[in-house]
């Protein structure tokens, strides 16, 4: 549970979401899927959703031959899984333990990648060229403070014509205590500048603890997520609204197909996730 909202300089939240991500890591590789790409056709459940909710914006329905970038890529599951679609591809993250573990993970599998260590929100300076397709999914923008800047690095990585995919937790989900015994407001939906610090030595994945519990996260409602992408001059193509997760955000969530989802009395009460599809325009 978020203990508090504040004010927090983005170096020393840099810093504590870092060690907790780093922390992750290991947790992460016992939980993910990670055996299952073994298979030469497996992809993750995630990418499997995505691609098909992208198929109608992509030259032949597919990402066969692009050049995707990945933002906020974590330890690559779902970056070599574009790569089994198909794409070349670019994974992003800031940290070093995740994306280390991205790459012995790819040579396992033999698939070319590109890593590269660096905050999303510096990634056009940190990574070359530009790219067809821009890609982050799920649980990302939460964690940076600032939209504005995050959507211009999207719009200066696409190439004139390229395409900006994101589906995410919906901030109206956020906005419930996952601990209530029914549907309550807890934290903000709107945001304010201010950061909800946490103190949670548990992972949306396994059963694992980390040493390092504390975190930093804002609030960013819908408005603001689409016009921040908007201002970065890319058009927005198609929005949509989610009834499942594909974490368990909730002690009272059921398994359905596709994830989780809110108890069915419930189930059209609250969203779960949003879609986001942009295309860079050329002038």
């Amino acid at each position: 549970m978020a203990d508090k909202r504040t004010l927090v300089d983005w170096d020393i939240a840099r810093a504590s979401n870092l060690d907790n991500w780093e922390d992750r890591v290991p947790l992460h590789e016992e939980a993910y899927e990670i055996r299952d790409l073994d298979d030469p056709d497996h992809l993750t459940s995630v990418v499997r959703t995505d691609l098909a909710a992208l198929a109608p914006f992509l030259p032949e329905g597919t990402v066969s031959g692009l050049d995707v970038c990945h933002l906020q890529c974590h330890i690559g599951t779902d970056t070599l899984s574009l790569a089994k679609a198909g794409a070349r591809v670019t994974g992003v993250d800031f940290s070093p333990r995740a994306l280390a573990s991205a790459a012995s993970l790819a040579k396992r599998l033999g698939i070319a990648a590109t890593w590269v260590e660096t905050d999303v929100l510096d990634a056009r300076t940190a990574v070359d060229g530009d790219f067809d397709f821009v890609y982050t999914s799920i649980g990302t923008i939460n964690w940076l403070p600032d939209l504005d800047r995050w959507a211009n690095q999207v719009a200066g990585l696409l190439r004139n014509g390229g395409m900006f995919y994101i589906r995410d937790g919906h901030p109206a989900l956020y906005s419930v205590d996952e601990h209530a015994d029914g549907l309550q407001l807890r934290y903000p939906y709107f945001g304010n500048g201010e950061a909800q610090l946490w103190n949670d030595e548990s992972t949306y994945a396994g059963d694992g603890k980390v040493a390092h519990s504390r975190t930093y996260q804002w609030a960013h409602p819908i408005s603001k997520i689409i016009n921040s992408l908007i201002t970065a001059e890319l058009q927005i193509l198609r929005v949509e609204e989610g009834r499942t997760l594909p974490w368990k955000f909730a002690p009272r969530m059921v398994e359905v197909e596709g994830g989780f989802a809110w108890p069915e009395a419930e189930r059209d009460l609250v969203p779960c996730t949003y879609t986001i599809i942009a295309r860079k325009t050329g002038k």
